[in-house]
């Protein structure tokens, strides 16, 4: 068999969660799932292509039959596809923190309300009565309850309130309320119902949110909504960004008071550290249920083995037994070593040193995206030299590894490194061809700053996972090098002990 044919059957799946039609099958369950499934966290923090989109999708797609969640129903507070509704808050004047605050409480109340009405129809409770008053109030009554429909219908809401074109129209839009753009409604008193005819001046989220999570209480039931695709709603509009996200949190924090209507968060961690820098009241009780996702090596390695095991065709071809254990299964595929000698790395070793940021955080992504691409390059070499399948000779030759890193090394410079700190491209271009380690006086002259202002410059740059800081040094990690053409080695002169220092740790980076 020819290995362009057993590598033709090698199917990964996608890399990127949204794309990914097979992640149930292969998704590696680990605790920080048990832990989201346990109801013992509600906000999910990780770095992108780390798989907090995956662990939604795969949340959504089981719950309905995790124990646990038996009387909980898990409703989508974002649109998965297409840009972020939410980012419909940059098209509206700037507001205040405590109006977006407002506004999303007005979006989850509205959001579940809706939903619940529609789940019961005609067949209506007294609370379920009286949230329909206050939807017909507010103007927000509607039987498409999917969140772009609700999300917008409130955005459009606000942005008439702010703009009122008739004096007959009452307008309302206090920190705490929810917003209305309606004409004077009056209801005509009806016997059998016993809630109060609502001033349609203003409702109070609160009143409002009490009534919701005694209507699902009577149902028996606990909604949690899922917010996810944060990071993509208002970047590049800083100015909406923060104080609208602060007020997210803080409306988490209120709406712990209702126990049948819960958020999950799941938000990227650079942007979180950005949302409560320069402080955050209770933000300990924020923290205390908030969990950060970390993938270690072994992890990693499960979730490759198998997705390849779920290749069936290709596990088939090589004879995969399903005995086999998960580095068994790498080695199958690829050579023992990419660079041959005693001193250098195996090949998994050098993979992780190779899809890791300046932070050490290895994304699943990166390495998915590795191997595919390895895999592709291979195919390619196949067509100009076709091979057989020899048994102990890999799939996949070092030289296509090598290609694939650095294809890869160009996609997260573009993609993650300038796509997600473009405040930041100007000053990582300087290091476009240099060499990978500085100390802060080659910093300091490459920079154009003092060298005592070095450690705050390169601050944001360690942040990003550009660099790293290696004992009074700092590193370009390889991830990044290939992208920006830098190479290995020091971009100052070196005294012994720096040399010596230098090279231990180049030894222990695998380069």
């Amino acid at each position: 068999m020819k290995v362009s044919t057993v590598l033709g059957e090698l199917n990964l799946g996608k890399s990127v969660a949204e794309f990914d039609e097979g992640l149930d099958r292969y998704f590696v369950d680990t605790e920080i799932f048990r832990s989201l499934t346990t109801d013992t966290v509600d906000i999910i923090a990780g770095d992108k292509g780390t798989g907090k989109t995956a662990l939604y999708r795969t949340l959504k797609q089981r719950y309905a039959k995790i124990p646990e969640l038996a009387h909980t129903e898990i409703i989508t507070g974002f649109n998965v596809t297409g840009n972020p509704v939410f980012q419909k808050l940059v098209h509206i004047q700037t507001l205040t923190e405590g109006q977006y605050r407002a506004i999303w409480k007005t979006y989850i109340f509205s959001l579940v309300a809706n939903w619940l009405l529609q789940l019961y129809d005609e067949n209506t409770t007294e609370e379920m009565d009286e949230l329909q008053d206050m939807l017909t109030v507010a103007g927000l009554r509607s039987y498409d309850d999917s969140a772009e429909t609700v999300f917008s219908r409130i955005v459009g809401a606000v942005s008439r309130l702010l703009r009122p074109s008739s004096a007959e129209v009452e307008v309302s839009l206090s920190e705490t309320g929810m917003p209305i753009v309606k004409p004077k409604l009056e209801f005509e008193k009806d016997e059998k119902k016993t809630s109060p005819v609502i001033d349609p001046n203003e409702i109070p989220y609160e009143a409002a949110l009490k009534t919701l999570d005694k209507a699902l209480g009577t149902a028996n039931i606990t909604v949690w909504i899922a917010f996810d695709r944060l990071d993509e709603a208002f970047q590049g509009f800083e100015n909406i960004e923060i104080p609208a996200l602060r007020a997210l949190l803080r409306s988490y924090l209120d709406i712990q008071d209702f126990p049948h209507i819960k958020l999950k968060l799941f938000v990227r961690k650079d942007l979180f550290r950005k949302v409560i820098s320069g402080g955050f009241v209770n933000l300990t009780h924020i923290n205390a249920q908030k969990i950060e996702i970390v993938w270690d090596e072994e992890d990693l390695l499960a979730l490759l083995a198998a997705r390849v095991r779920e290749s069936t065709q290709f596990s088939e071809a090589l004879s995969l037994t399903g005995s086999e254990t998960d580095i068994e299964v790498f080695y199958k595929i690829f050579p023992g070593q990419i660079d041959p000698g005693s001193r250098k790395p195996n090949t998994w070793n050098w993979m992780m040193t190779r899809i890791r940021d300046g932070n050490n955080i290895k994304p699943p992504r990166n390495l998915l995206d590795l191997v595919e691409k390895a895999r592709q390059t291979q195919l390619r070499d196949e067509q100009r030299s076709a091979r057989d399948v020899t048994p102990g000779e890999p799939l996949i030759q070092a030289d296509s590894v090598r290609k694939a890193q650095k294809q890869l090394s160009q996609q997260r410079v573009e993609d993650t490194l300038l796509a997600e700190s473009p405040e930041l491209a100007e000053t990582i271009e300087l290091f476009r061809g240099g060499r990978a380690e500085h100390n802060a006086q080659s910093l300091s002259e490459m920079l154009l700053v003092p060298v005592a202002d070095i450690r705050s410059t390169v601050r944001p740059l360690q942040h990003a996972g550009f660099l790293e800081e290696i004992g009074s040094n700092f590193k370009v990690p390889s991830l990044y090098r290939e992208g920006l053409e830098i190479k290995q080695g020091k971009a100052f002169a070196m005294t012994g002990a720096e040399d010596q220092s230098g090279d231990e740790a180049d030894n222990a980076e695998s380069d």
